[in-house]
């Protein structure tokens, strides 16, 4: 079942259009990791659903509740990181995280509060002010502002840009804990090897469309490449005549042979090395490479973009 149905939404300005009429529904507890460069369209579409854009076309639905006409409700489900720090600097961590709690009219609860500072290494730093933490640490009170109110979805817009590894750590802790509890998370990052390990599904953006959407698995299955690498015993100058036509390259100045395998390529895999044999190309060793997850990203959006 959806908790957030995205229909034909677009946004322009003026004659710039940045997101073109996407169609996304986000699935109750699981994890949706967005990706695509800077400029993509991601934080945009973030934005419309937090409801701090508004969209020029189309329509937003959370839990069942329209954006637009039940604003308060809808907003109230959502927790936001987003990518920039706004904090009041002269505030302390223990007030400013209560007092988002406040914002959405939750009732106090000192144990939650706790909860969070320490799951997020913040409860030595409760009584300073955020003027006095570290970029990391201001970090880590936007992680917990912004669960503060017990949201029923939480959007992650690049949380761990440009942060320390323990902070990167400690956040996929909590991300794996909220998930266990039913909470939803949308993620956008450009750690693509956090959303290969932690995503149920993944969408990919370019130019303000959404490429595709896809089951991690089944997207990496579809369009990842496997590849049978042939390690040779002395180098070779070209692939012998006898396999013409194969999709085959010389790599590491003739010491491997690359076979790029299709679905179904395993009886070709078979041919290829017996042809080398004929041929009197030994072979010193044979290893099965995977496409990862960056690999397509890779591929579908352009490397220079």
């Amino acid at each position: 079942m959806s908790i957030i149905s995205i229909a034909g939404v677009g946004k322009s300005y003026g004659s710039f259009t940045a997101l073109h009429d996407v169609d996304l529904d986000i699935r109750r507890g699981e994890i949706f990791a967005l990706l695509g460069p800077n400029g993509a369209g991601k934080t945009t579409l973030i934005s419309i659903v937090c409801g701090s854009v508004s969209m020029s076309r189309g329509a937003v639905t959370v839990d069942g509740a329209d954006i637009q006409r039940d604003f308060r409700t809808t907003r109230r489900k959502i927790g936001l990181v987003p990518q920039e720090i706004a904090l009041d600097i002269f505030a302390t961590v223990w007030s400013t995280v209560a007092f988002s709690r406040a914002l959405f009219g939750k009732p106090k609860d000192n144990a939650h509060i706790e909860r969070l500072l320490r799951d997020l290494a913040l409860w030595d730093k409760r009584d300073a002010k955020i003027i006095e933490l570290s970029g990391g640490m201001k970090r880590r009170v936007m992680i917990a502002k912004a669960l503060a109110h017990e949201p029923d979805i939480l959007f992650l817009d690049e949380p761990t840009a440009g942060v320390d590894v323990e902070l990167r750590r400690d956040m996929w802790a909590l991300v794996r804990r909220m998930r266990e509890q039913g909470v939803t998370i949308i993620l956008t990052t450009h750690y693509i090897e956090e959303a290969e390990e932690m995503a149920d599904r993944v969408g990919i953006m370019k130019g303000g469309r959404l490429l595709l959407v896809e089951e991690k698995t089944a997207l990496m299955r579809k369009l990842g490449k496997r590849r049978m690498v042939l390690k040779l015993a002395e180098p070779v100058a070209r692939i012998p005549a006898a396999l013409d036509g194969w999709p085959l390259e010389l790599e590491d100045g003739g010491r491997r042979i690359a076979y790029a395998m299709a679905d179904g390529a395993e009886k070709g895999a078979a041919q290829i090395v017996q042809r080398l044999g004929e041929a009197g190309i030994p072979i010193r060793d044979i290893a099965m490479q995977e496409a990862s997850l960056e690999q397509i990203f890779v591929d579908l959006v352009g490397a220079g973009s």
